[in-house]
């Protein structure tokens, strides 16, 4: 029962990992129990891959990977300890309980600590069609790389080098289990393929590339596809020019605007509301965005990349808002963050599930006509956000846009604000919805930021 299922077993016989992973977590929770554990949970996971690399048409490596973790945690009162786990050995499971269990006789008493209430658990256990396993060798990965490159490189005579290319396959099936007696199994797939182009000789050079990522490898953009955009970004990107410094209308590219989604979840999530390290405490029901602006959680996506009945505590998900016209309706919440703050769970430990950011314009080159003079961002750089300010200064490149049209590319400028501010300027959300993430968003288009340019 303990050894694994050698490849490719793990692919097709999923359902068996996963009962396997089901029968291992209870024995570990009864392990604790006999410890004299008050509480207990375990988390167990198998992780499977292949990823290659290929640049300049050669391959530069092929890795075929496989992993595994156990992590138990036990509570003795309000006293938490863990510990985790790759061995499979029973003496090395009773070790890993034994451990958790002396650090948590060892710990202080944390008031926030403990399983969630048996009655938040998810009883509605379902899969979203995120099971889509790619039965590819090692060769044919290296050749659908390998096409990815020459297409980019094929497409666009200023293409003069490549960072190359790259596929990558993997499968997880993981279990979370309790002393409540809740037992959720979750498995999963996902792909990908991308590729980044070198354009220009010297210090002209540019670097820009593309990639897709899906749940099932028919979800994929073609391989040359992939590449010839490669090749137009980076060539598009030569002979880069500055801008005067001043405040501009600033046009977020969907890739680049689900960024400003993750500064608001950073700053409502639990863990920084209960440290204090956030620009926005006590903002739930205040007006953080226009009237239109709002984002809704849907965890049970078909194909979602975060779709889940269940959270990290085994509290069942949810649809719910989380911004409604413009008005912040809740945090982000797990059940230890949740107690902190004197707070009900959201469903939410381990993070969100699923956002989707309504949108209230047309399509990329309609929010470029509608902007006429400014910033179009397509790339950011640097680390330059005050979580607890909401100060925000980033660096920069993209293109200018003149009359509605891209005019010329920007490189070595900075763009400037307060996320409080920026979220209220927020003038246009397009229809052109990024599908690489599980914050769906199109382009966020800002009525005036300073641009730091010449």
């Amino acid at each position: 029962m303990n050894a694994l299922i050698p490849e490719p077993a793990i692919h097709v016989d999923s359902q068996m990992r996963l009962d396997a992973l089901a029968d291992l977590s209870q024995r570990l929770l009864a392990s604790a129990r006999r410890r004299g554990a008050s509480q207990a949970e375990v988390s167990c996971s198998e992780d499977a891959g292949l990823s290659v690399n290929v640049r300049m048409g050669e391959v530069e490596t092929v890795e075929s990977t496989r992993d595994r973790g156990i992590a138990v945690t036990v509570y003795f009162g309000k006293r938490k300890g863990s510990a985790s786990t790759a061995d499979l050995r029973e003496e090395s499971l009773e070790a890993t309980v034994e451990q958790a269990c002396a650090i948590a006789r060892h710990t202080e008493d944390d008031d926030a600590a403990g399983l969630a209430e048996p009655e938040l658990m998810a009883n509605d256990l379902r899969e979203f069609d995120s099971w889509h396993p790619w039965m590819i060798d090692a060769d044919r990965a290296i050749d659908l790389a390998l096409a990815c490159e020459q297409a980019g490189r094929d497409a666009e005579v200023r293409i003069g080098n490549s960072d190359g290319a790259s596929l990558g396959t993997g499968t997880s099936v993981s279990v979370y289990a309790n002393s409540h007696g809740f037992v959720g199994r979750e498995r999963s797939t996902q792909h990908s393929v991308g590729c980044a182009l070198i354009a220009g000789e010297g210090d002209a050079m540019q670097r820009d590339g593309w990639y897709s990522i899906a749940l099932a490898a028919s979800d994929l953009e073609d391989v040359a596809a992939i590449g010839r955009k490669a090749a137009e970004r980076a060539a598009a990107r030569l002979a880069p020019r500055q801008v005067a410094t001043g405040e501009y209308p600033v046009l977020f590219s969907a890739e680049i605007a689900r960024s400003l989604v993750g500064h608001l979840l950073g700053a409502v999530s639990g863990g920084a509301l209960y440290r204090k390290a956030s620009f926005l405490l006590d903002s739930v029901g205040t007006q953080l965005f226009p009237e239109w602006f709002s984002i809704e959680e849907l965890p049970f996506l078909p194909r979602g990349f975060r779709s889940a009945s269940f959270d990290a505590d085994g509290v069942a998900t949810r649809e719910s808002p989380l911004v409604t016209a413009g008005v912040l309706q809740r945090y982000i919440l797990g059940t230890y963050s949740a107690r902190k703050l004197g707070l009900p769970t959201t469903g939410n430990a381990g993070g969100v599930h699923n956002l989707q950011v309504a949108s209230n314009a047309g399509d990329f080159e309609s929010l470029v006509r509608g902007m006429d003079r400014g910033l179009l961002v397509t790339e950011l750089m640097g680390q330059g956000v005050n979580s607890i300010t909401g100060d925000y200064s980033r660096g920069a490149s993209g293109f200018w846009v003149e009359g509605g049209r891209i005019q010329y590319p920007v490189d070595g400028v900075t763009v400037a604000g307060n996320l409080k501010r920026m979220f209220r300027a927020i003038e246009a959300v397009g229809s052109d919805v990024d599908p690489r993430s599980h914050i769906r968003t199109g382009s966020i288009l800002i009525g005036a930021m300073t641009v730091a340019g010449e």
